[in-house]
């Protein structure tokens, strides 16, 4: 009997590690490669998704770049990219862009974003009309919001980031930017923004909570702050939908990549350890 149940325990083992093997053998016959460009903010969840897919599917080849997201659904229509990383669904008109025809849109993470400041600013908490008055320039000192006396400077993303048009749809309810002056820079990328903001004293900007650092520090806005408990319990209003575009439906190898990062795993895992929120959580 003793005999019977340990050939039964080892049959059992064997069955086991037999159906492992197909299962990871049948996980890593995907094979094609998937090209990815657009939203910065989306980036790094992008690359970490990419890494771990890649783990799993040693056969699939996978690109991204960011360039702001205008440069995804773009990219999409030339047929230069499977995927368009964007922070606003391109299928739809938004305040500034027109809709791109054709392509479909896959919700991958909510995005929090805030308004950051250098390190040595002394203010903690804005308004919503002090925002605006900085951003559109009516407003140049930080003594004028209970800061020190010194100029503001105002750092803004360049046209086409999704980055801005959700900072300047939720956070400033549609004002418009200051465009120039001694006291205004521009930067094109999530990363030029965290640099600019932690090397140039007095600076406000705006940026998404996986780019906050220890050089910068981020805002309340309305005495609330930017975390994932306030999005969800919708008190912290400054957030958006980070949305894959692509021409159609996807193909099978980017259809699998794209249900890995909507997979509760990632969502709930990297994604999470990245600063994002699952899409799950705000109903």
């Amino acid at each position: 009997m003793k005999w019977f149940k340990s050939l039964s325990v080892a049959a059992l083992a064997i069955a086991m590690v037999a159906t492992s093997v197909s299962a990871a053998g049948a996980a890593s016959s995907l094979k094609g490669k998937i090209v990815i460009n657009g939203s910065s903010a989306l980036l790094p969840l992008t690359l970490q998704a990419a890494n771990e897919f890649k783990k799993l599917n040693p056969k699939v080849k996978i690109s991204a770049s960011a360039a702001g997201s205008i440069t995804g659904p773009q990219s999409v229509r030339k047929g230069i990219a499977d995927i368009g990383a964007v922070d606003w669904d391109a299928s739809q008109d938004v305040p500034g862009f027109k809709k791109f025809d054709g392509q479909v849109a896959h919700k991958v993470a909510i995005i929090p974003f805030a308004a950051v400041v250098n390190k040595n600013v002394k203010v903690d908490d804005l308004s919503t009309k002090q925002l605006q008055d900085i951003f559109s320039g009516k407003v140049t000192n930080w003594k004028d919001v209970g800061g020190d006396d010194a100029d503001i400077i105002v750092v803004n993303r360049a046209f086409g980031s999704g980055t801005r048009v959700n900072f300047q749809m939720k956070a400033l309810q549609g004002t418009d930017f200051i465009s120039k002056g001694n006291n205004y820079k521009e930067v094109k990328s999530s990363g030029d923004m965290k640099t600019a903001v932690e090397t140039t004293p007095n600076a406000i900007g705006y940026i998404d909570l996986v780019y906050v650092t220890s050089n910068m520090k981020a805002m309340k806005i309305n005495k609330v702050a930017p975390t994932e408990a306030n999005v969800v319990n919708g008190t912290y209003k400054v957030w958006g939908y980070g949305y894959y575009m692509t021409k159609g439906e996807p193909n099978e190898v980017t259809k699998a990549f794209i249900e890995y990062i909507q997979s509760a795993k990632f969502q709930n895992g990297s994604l999470k350890k990245l600063k994002f929120i699952p899409i799950s959580a705000v109903k």
